[in-house]
């Protein structure tokens, strides 16, 4: 899926593994059609993350997302170890994670934006956790009430499957909709131009996301640079 590798003049600078082995510099002048990928169909939607903004989970910032120009970023709505895991083993290959808290899936992070990180740390899940990845203040990714940026992800991908898997009343938003978030774990990976391009169940295991991610970098920085991510 994706159609091509091509963005509006963008600059994409991409280093090799830990040693900064070698340093690619690509311009792209065609723009092509991005789609998710890791579900069937294809579902167009205007714009990119780039036209929205968000706010850092101790208020201090307001963050454009443009500031993300050119990377590969995870969009996650549930916090876990093997996130940090991930984030380290691709940073450097212009790839980032960016967490968005959200209580609508069984009131399940029910605590105010400054008490998240010491229920992550203590609690949930707990033995010190502390995310590598910047985390935003806690709001909805679905309903009358969700924040834009995912309901521009939504209308990029098509949705995950049928049915939502889980008693609707454990699913705190209106209206119910077919292309909402499942549950905790769905995830969404936006490619360079700020477009998404895949898409996962909230079941998936962090493993599968891993292997489709690899997948996906070796396959943008093989394009880039004439070679691929030493891992």
């Amino acid at each position: 899926g994706g159609g091509g590798w091509e963005y509006p003049f963008l600059l994409v600078i991409l280093i090799s593994g830990s040693l900064l082995s070698h340093l690619c510099l690509y311009y792209f002048f065609q723009r092509a059609e991005s789609a998710c990928h890791s579900v069937k169909g294809q579902v167009s939607a205007d714009g990119t993350i780039y036209n929205y903004k968000a706010k850092t989970l101790n208020g201090s910032r307001s963050v454009s997302l443009s500031e993300y120009m050119g990377k590969t970023v995870l969009f996650v709505n549930y916090l876990g170890k093997t996130l940090n895991a991930l984030h380290e083993e691709m940073k450097d290959y212009g790839f980032t994670i960016l967490g968005f808290p959200s209580n609508q899936f069984g009131k399940q992070e029910p605590g105010e934006n400054h008490e998240i990180l010491a229920t992550l740390k203590h609690v949930r899940p707990g033995n010190g956790f502390v995310p590598n990845f910047l985390l935003f203040q806690r709001g909805d990714v679905n309903g009358d009430t969700e924040q834009g940026v995912y309901t521009f992800l939504k209308n990029s991908c098509p949705p995950v499957g049928d049915s939502f898997e889980n008693p609707t009343n454990r699913l705190f938003w209106e209206p119910l909709k077919i292309n909402d978030i499942k549950w905790n774990f769905e995830k969404f990976l936006v490619g360079p131009d700020g477009k998404p391009v895949m898409r996962w169940f909230p079941r998936v295991p962090v493993s599968e996301v891993r292997e489709d991610i690899l997948k996906y970098i070796r396959q943008l920085f093989s394009h880039v640079c004439g070679a691929k991510p030493e891992f």
